[in-house]
């Protein structure tokens, strides 16, 4: 790695824009914390994904009615960074329970989206397009 390269990393890492985690050691070490009725565990997954993803919602929609000042506003940044990793946990155990790697996930997501920008289809409806 060249010195501009390791300078870019170190900029990223300073900003918690890079990380040594990989997706597949976040879902095996995420779901050594997973403490819920497994018989009903898709039921609650899904219940708390769409619960913490609503808890973001009410923050930006809060930061939006209520305003704030520079330091206020990086501080809602905070919060909604720290409810995304909840988000993430739900991800990464609704991935568990449907039996797909989570690094799968984000690899296919991308590759889908990289076919609809070639294909000029990142606008519009339906999974289909």
């Amino acid at each position: 790695m060249n010195k501009l390269e390791q300078e870019a990393n170190k900029w990223m890492k300073e900003r918690k824009m890079l990380s040594s985690i990989t997706a597949t050691e976040y879902q095996i070490r995420a779901a050594e914390t997973a403490i819920f009725p497994k018989e009903k565990a898709l039921e609650y997954i899904t219940l708390g994904l769409t619960g913490e993803a609503g808890e973001i919602a009410n923050k930006v929609k809060k930061l939006i009615r209520d305003g704030a000042d520079v330091e206020g506003y990086n501080d809602k940044l905070n919060q909604i960074g720290a409810e995304l990793g909840d988000v993430l946990w739900y991800c990464a155990m609704l991935a568990k329970e449907v039996d797909i790697n989570l690094g799968s996930v984000m690899e296919s997501n991308l590759e889908k989206l990289a076919d609809r920008k070639a294909r000029n289809r990142l606008q519009g409806d339906g999974d289909n397009r």
